[in-house]
């Protein structure tokens, strides 16, 4: 059953299955919390309670908001794990891996630990030189860069291709979902807007961290020349000895996937 929590903006919504300690899971940009469908029973199987959240813009949460920023969506995740009475380990990925880091940070009373999945946590530098010498960081930043440009859908499915590279069995219905979903004019913009925000605000955060963190990165991510040199500067700015961070081989954008 899907409940929706009102917060500054708009109505965040959510589904919680499973009993025991609180798990948050909040997906990337462009996505719904349908992202998760493997992970969720695999938790609640292990004895957790997942809260599984549509982020902001997405799903079925308020398409419009006056800003879609890391700190934002931190903000809404906290909003829903004091309303559920946590605390909580987060799962965040990609935009939403720079919101768990923010919430970690603001509120170690309240997120546990935090696991980030391929997240875009720290202010990045366009590499020319990775675009050059690696064509799936340069397919798949052109992908992005169409999307961006012009709202389209198909560039979209183009990239999600490139960023998923094992394809699960239900991929022709997800697309189609995804299709569908940004198909609606008020979804591709609050995709479009999350585009244009910098994960700086995440980054400033990073040696405010107390709690666990675990990043997970894989080989064939194309947002990254490099997806390992990432997630080790994300280690590396966080305090000693709290980060940690685990490579799987032949996962693009997607690991949960």
């Amino acid at each position: 059953m899907v409940e929706k929590l009102q917060v500054e903006g708009g109505e965040i919504a959510f589904d919680v299955v499973g009993r025991g300690p609180l798990v948050v899971l909040a997906h990337g940009m462009g996505d719904t919390r349908h992202s998760y469908r493997f992970v969720v029973p695999a938790l609640v199987a292990a004895g957790f309670r997942v809260a599984n959240v549509d982020i902001r813009g997405c799903g079925e949460s308020s398409a419009t908001w006056a800003s879609y920023s890391r700190g934002d969506i931190a903000g809404d995740l906290l909003a829903v794990i004091r309303h559920l009475g946590g605390p909580a380990v987060v799962i965040g990925q990609s935009i939403s891996g720079g919101a768990a880091t923010v919430a970690a940070a603001r509120a170690p009373q309240d997120v546990v630990g935090a696991i980030e999945l391929a997240p875009f946590t720290r202010a990045q530098r366009f590499d020319l030189l990775g675009m050059l010498r690696h064509a799936r960081h340069r397919k798949g930043m052109t992908h992005l860069a169409t999307m961006m440009l012009r709202g389209s859908v198909p560039a979209w499915l183009r990239y999600l291709d490139l960023a998923i590279p094992q394809k699960p069995a239900d991929w022709p219905q997800e697309q189609a979902r995804i299709a569908g979903h940004l198909g609606d004019p008020a979804r591709m913009a609050a995709l479009r807007a999350m585009g244009q925000t910098s994960p700086a605000d995440a980054g400033e955060q990073l040696p405010h961290v107390t709690v666990p963190v675990l990043v997970v990165m894989g080989t064939a991510d194309p947002d990254w020349a490099d997806p390992r040199a990432e997630g080790e500067g994300v280690i590396a700015a966080l305090r000693p000895g709290i980060g940690r961070l685990a490579i799987i081989d032949g996962a693009g954008h997607y690991p949960h996937v």
